[in-house]
């Protein structure tokens, strides 16, 4: 029987956690579907200590670190983005490779869903690489393509996204 896990509200001093999983996660993850130049590039952008910090401190994402016998092994990140009607997005939600399939990314989902929901969320909505394997767990869990994107992130690298949803 697998340990259980422990969702627990991430802080300030979690930075350093949720950065080490984005690192680890992220060339799993992306490897076959971005450059290492963009892998690199996302993460200095995205997981930086001052964006983190920022998120955090702003109130603008929410972060839940999961753990199993006692070591950190996956976090999402979420937040309010629409007040009329409440619309949550999922920013982020990284399953150490290890141990994905085990079920952390979908208690994660659930914490997030569970807690928009309280908030008023009538939304959830979340953006996913296209080629990402991530896409087909979001459908199981009821997501549906809302649209597609392709968005600009400078130095000639781009975000080739469906934006999911899943109504609350």
């Amino acid at each position: 029987m697998a340990t259980p896990l422990q969702l627990i509200n991430a802080t300030t001093n979690d930075i350093p956690i949720i950065r080490n999983i984005a690192m680890v996660t992220w060339p799993a993850a992306y490897g076959a579907i971005l450059t290492s130049g963009q892998i690199e590039f996302m993460l200095n952008m995205m997981y930086s200590e001052a964006t983190l910090l920022h998120q955090m401190v702003s109130g603008e994402q929410q972060f839940i670190l999961a753990w199993q016998a006692g070591k950190p092994i996956a976090f999402t990140g979420f937040g309010e983005v629409k007040k009329e009607p409440v619309v949550y997005k999922l920013h982020k939600l990284y399953v150490l490779p290890t141990v994905q399939k085990s079920g952390a990314g979908k208690t994660l989902l659930a914490a997030v869903k569970s807690i928009s929901q309280a908030a008023g969320a009538e939304q959830l909505v979340l953006n996913v690489n296209r080629a990402n394997n991530a896409k087909a767990f979001y459908l199981h869990q009821g997501f549906t393509v809302l649209e597609d994107m392709e968005v600009d992130i400078g130095q000639d690298f781009f975000m080739v996204d469906h934006v999911m949803g899943l109504a609350l």
